[in-house]
């Protein structure tokens, strides 16, 4: 014979009932999550992009260079320098 509760008409596990209430509320929420950590992080992408725009131009009002700044003014200078050199260097007639 069956043990008692294992029969057609025993009660389900609380357990299963819960995971069937919660479970389509529990895939909502992390479907909503993803969501909004998409929505967060292209928030995040667009707000850097003006915070760093922002940042240049005081840099610029205050009289500071930024590294970029720095970089392509040190670029020109080894552009000059190697044309000069090549000036320079030029058999004389």
């Amino acid at each position: 014979m069956d043990e008692p509760g294992n029969g057609p008409y025993a009660e389900p596990d609380p357990f299963d009932r819960l995971g069937a209430v919660l479970g389509p509320r529990l895939d909502e929420l992390r479907s909503l999550l993803d969501e909004l950590t998409v929505r967060w992080r292209g928030d995040a992408a667009r707000v850097g992009e003006g915070t760093r725009q922002r940042l240049r131009d005081l840099f610029r009002e205050l009289g500071l260079i930024t590294r970029d700044d720095w970089d392509e003014l040190d670029l020109r200078v080894a552009q000059l320098e190697h044309r000069l050199r090549l000036l320079e260097d030029e058999p004389k007639p």
